[in-house]
C-alpha cells in the first residue's frame, strides 16, 4: 500500500520528536562562511579570516529557468586558493535573477530522466571546481511539491557523492516543517541548514532580521525533529536599510556605521531583539547584525546542542566578530 507524503511526514516526525534537547553546549563550535562571488568584499574577508572557518561556500551554481541545466552564475575567484584546500564548497540553487524558481524543481521532479541528467551536470561542475561539499538551496516549495523536492535532492546528492563529494547540506526555511520535513530530507543529506534570518526582509515592514526569540523558537522545532547533531544553524551578518521612496537595500555593518555617522543618526541596540537599529527623519530605517547579536544567537543555539554555524554573508560582517569566531 502506498503511503501519502503527509502520512510519511507524520511518521517521521513522530519517530524523531523524541530527540532530547541538550541543556548544555557540547563540543567546539564550527563556523562556515558563505561568500557573495559578485562582491569583492567577500573575497577580501575570506583571504583575511579563512583560518577561522571550517568550510567556505565559494561556488554558486544556479539552475537555468528554461533548460533546467546548471550554470555557473558567477566566477569563483577564490575557491581554488591553496588557503582553502579541502574546505571549499558550492551552493546549488534555484535562485536566479531576483528570486527562487520552485517551478524548476517541480519540472525536474516530474521527469526522473531529466532530473538525472541535470544532477549529473551539477556533479560535473562540482567536480571541475574541486568542491568538497554542496549546499542545496531550493526555497519556495510548498507541501504539495514534497515528492518532487525529495526526488530532485536525492538525484543531486547521489550524483555529487559519486563524484567524491563528502558533505551534503540542504538549506530549509526556518519555520516551514511541512514543505521541508527534516527527517525525510536527511535521507539524502548529511545536514539540514535552517535559514535563521530574514525574519523581516526586503519586502516586509522594517524589523529585526533574526531576533533571539524567533531564532530559538524555530531552531528548537528543528532540533526536536531530528536532533542537534545534524543541524547547521544559518545566521546573518548583514543588515537592511528600508527606504520610504526607494527599494530596500542590503547593507553591511560598516555601511550602517558610515551612514549613521554621516547623517548624525544614532545607531542603538533594540534590546528585545539584541539588534542594532536606527531611523532617520529622511524616511529610512536600518536594522543590522553585529558581534553582540551573533554571540547571542550562537549562545542560544549551543544551549540547544547545535555546534555548527553558517554565516551569511562574508564581507558584510562587523569586523569584531573575528574576536570569537573560530576560537
Amino acid at each position: 500500500m502506498t503511503r501519502s507524503p503527509r502520512a510519511v511526514i507524520a511518521a517521521a516526525i513522530l519517530l524523531c520528536g523524541c530527540a532530547s534537547l541538550p541543556s548544555q553546549p557540547r563540543g567546539r563550535p564550527a563556523y562556515w562562511g558563505f561568500t557573495g562571488p559578485w562582491d569583492q568584499r567577500s573575497a577580501a574577508s575570506v583571504l583575511a579570516h579563512n583560518v577561522a572557518l571550517d568550510r567556505v561556500i565559494t561556488g554558486w551554481i544556479s539552475l537555468d529557468t528554461t533548460s533546467f541545466r546548471p550554470i555557473l552564475a558567477y566566477p569563483d575567484t577564490i575557491g581554488t586558493s591553496p588557503a582553502l584546500a579541502g574546505r571549499a564548497m558550492a551552493l546549488v540553487t534555484t535562485y536566479l535573477g531576483s528570486r527562487f524558481h520552485p517551478e524548476i524543481v517541480r519540472g525536474l521532479g516530474d521527469n526522473p530522466e531529466v532530473s538525472a541528467i541535470t544532477a549529473g551536470a551539477i556533479a560535473s561542475l562540482v567536480d571541475s571546481g574541486g568542491y568538497h561539499g554542496v549546499v542545496i538551496d531550493f526555497e519556495g516549495m510548498t507541501v504539495r511539491d514534497l515528492d518532487q523536492l525529495l526526488t530532485v535532492t536525492k538525484a543531486v546528492a547521489d550524483s555529487v557523492r559519486a563524484h567524491g563529494v563528502s558533505t551534503i547540506v540542504i538549506a530549509v526555511p526556518a519555520a516551514d516543517t511541512a514543505a521541508y520535513p527534516a527527517a525525510l530530507l536527511l535521507q539524502s543529506a548529511d545536514f539540514i541548514m535552517p535559514v535563521l534570518y530574514d525574519q523581516h526582509w526586503s519586502d516586509s515592514p522594517p524589523g529585526p532580521i533574526a531576533s533571539p526569540e524567533w531564532v530559538t523558537r524555530n531552531l528548537g522545532a528543528r532540533v526536536a525533529e531530528v536532533g542537534a547533531a545534524r543541524i547547521i544553524a544559518g545566521f546573518p551578518l548583514y543588515g537592511y536599510r528600508w527606504r520610504r521612496t526607494a527599494a530596500t537595500e542590503v547593507i553591511s555593518y560598516d555601511d550602517a556605521r558610515r551612514l549613521t555617522t554621516m547623517t548624525n543618526t544614532t545607531l542603538m541596540r533594540d534590546h528585545p531583539s539584541s539588534t542594532l537599529h536606527a531611523s532617520s527623519p529622511e524616511g529610512w530605517e536600518i536594522w543590522v547584525s553585529d558581534r553582540i547579536l551573533l554571540e547571542t544567537l550562537v549562545r542560544e543555539a549551543r544551549q540547544l546542542g547545535v555546534t555548527i554555524f553558517a554565516l551569511w554573508r562574508l564581507g558584510l560582517e562587523d569586523p569584531s566578530i573575528w574576536s570569537f569566531v573560530g576560537l
